[in-house]
């Protein structure tokens, strides 16, 4: 029975799938928090880690070093998956069903899959959005963005250990006997997010603020520019599910050219072929532009590299940006 009231789910899901999508990357700010609800005990028989979905990887990230061997993470979205294009397949139905909880964004970034991870909770699986917690008057809501959040809060590292904090919450309220343990790791990885924080802060200052500007395929980075003194600029909006115009291409052309930047990025999770438009208009205008390299914004690395982890990825950036960004 649970499992055909979960495909039904997915179902009306896929049916509703266009009117999801146009709802764009960002959730409203009226939405309603999961958090307020009570999150019961769950039955952990002869010991077992509790069964937990993480959508992204930076979420699974997370649980894993919060929860340790109490929590078994299986991530929804590996490398080079992006959030805002994402659809549940039937396996991913199957093991959201069979989960003790599932953990994810929220702020509308699962755009594709958010009625089934609404939903889920209907059939006894804890609905968990990370970012509940996080104060709204710190997020950011640009006039442009029509009274919406932009969901990338996990490159503003004070705002992500809010959601591991949320995260340790949710672990302690459905696995109570294992409290120290998770607030003993929890404080562990906040404490490596802050001292990475101060690490990402200096390393930015080495950029001339001429060309302090982060140039990429969408706008995944405006949380990050905003607390390390950068200028963004993403040739597609928040969500990759916009398309760039020509108009929008020479727009971006013409700004580099002016300021004179050395290097743009490609996103692991979005193609290139807007960034290498870009390039071609700079050089049609005389001006040079390079790939600085590829980082990493909605999806994390390959699982076993340093930027299949949180940190790592956030320690990749930064550096591949400051090097690429000071050959002027």
């Amino acid at each position: 029975m649970r499992t055909l009231r979960v495909l039904a789910v997915a179902a009306v899901v896929a049916l509703s799938a266009a009117v999801v999508v146009a709802c764009g990357a960002m959730s409203s700010q009226t939405e309603t928090k999961t958090m307020t609800l009570a999150l019961a005990p769950v039955a952990r028989e002869n010991g077992r880690p509790l069964q937990v979905v993480a959508t992204t990887g930076q979420i699974a990230d997370a649980v894993r070093r919060v929860g340790g061997d109490r929590v078994e993470t299986h991530g929804l979205m590996g490398p080079g998956v992006d959030p805002h294009l994402y659809r549940a397949s039937e396996s991913d139905v199957t093991r959201l069903e069979a989960a003790d909880a599932v953990f994810w964004n929220g702020l509308h970034l699962e755009a594709g899959i958010s009625g089934v991870l609404e939903r889920i909770a209907e059939l006894g699986v804890h609905s968990i959005r990370v970012t509940d917690d996080i104060d709204r008057q710190h997020l950011l809501a640009p006039p442009e963005f029509d009274g919406a959040y932009d969901p990338h809060v996990w490159f503003d590292l004070d705002l992500w250990s809010v959601a591991v904090a949320t995260i340790r919450d949710a672990l302690i309220a459905m696995d109570p006997e294992g409290a120290e343990v998770y607030r003993a790791n929890a404080a562990a990885f906040i404490a490596e997010v802050k001292e990475l924080d101060s690490y990402v802060e200096s390393r930015a200052l080495e950029i001339d603020e001429r060309v302090r500007v982060l140039v990429t395929a969408h706008d995944a980075f405006n949380y990050f520019a905003h607390r390390y003194g950068m200028e963004v600029r993403g040739l597609q909006g928040i969500s990759t599910e916009s398309e760039a115009s020509t108009a929008d291409v020479q727009k971006l052309a013409q700004f580099i050219s002016e300021r004179g930047i050395p290097a743009v990025f490609i996103e692991s999770s979005v193609p290139d072929q807007g960034v290498q438009a870009v390039i071609e208009a700079a050089a049609a205008r005389g001006h040079t532009v390079t790939i600085g390299g590829e980082i990493f914004s909605d999806a994390m690395g390959a699982e076993g590299t340093e930027e299949g982890t949180y940190l790592g990825m956030i320690r990749h950036n930064i550096d591949t940006i400051v090097e690429a960004l000071r050959r002027t």
